[in-house]
């Protein structure tokens, strides 16, 4: 087709759930889930595999997991690629989390109640600039 598609990274412990968010993902045609991770270390090992940059072009990250939070995989992943788009992906968000992620650039913060919306959300931080 030739046709450019967002690529992700999907990171959550609970494999329901990457489940969903993959269907809803490819359910657009204009994203492709180029790995799943079940935790932060799982995460940044995929991530370094999918290096260089631009892939993924957007990691989609739940908060609380088993070892690193979401807010701690973040930091390191935007350490490594200052301009990586992360997207917080939670069930739990308040305040200070919130907050947290702004503070360490995290490009969205989206409730898990919002999965039917991640599609357009993610096409729309891809093409928020580069």
């Amino acid at each position: 087709m030739g046709e450019h598609r967002t690529t992700v990274l999907i990171v959550d412990d609970d494999e329901d759930m990457r489940v969903l968010v993959k269907l809803q993902l490819e359910l657009s045609r204009r994203i492709e889930v180029v790995a799943e991770a079940i935790d932060g270390m799982d995460a940044l090992e995929h991530f370094v595999r999918l290096d260089p940059p631009p892939d993924p072009h957007v990691v989609l990250l739940d908060n609380r997991m088993p070892g690193m939070t979401g807010l701690e995989v973040a930091a390191l992943l935007r350490e490594r690629v200052p301009v990586q788009r992360v997207i917080l992906f939670s069930a739990y968000l308040d305040d200070a989390t919130v907050a947290q992620a702004r503070d360490l650039g995290i490009t969205e913060v989206v409730s898990k109640s919002d999965v039917k919306d991640l599609a357009e959300i993610i096409l729309r931080v891809q093409n928020s600039g580069s």
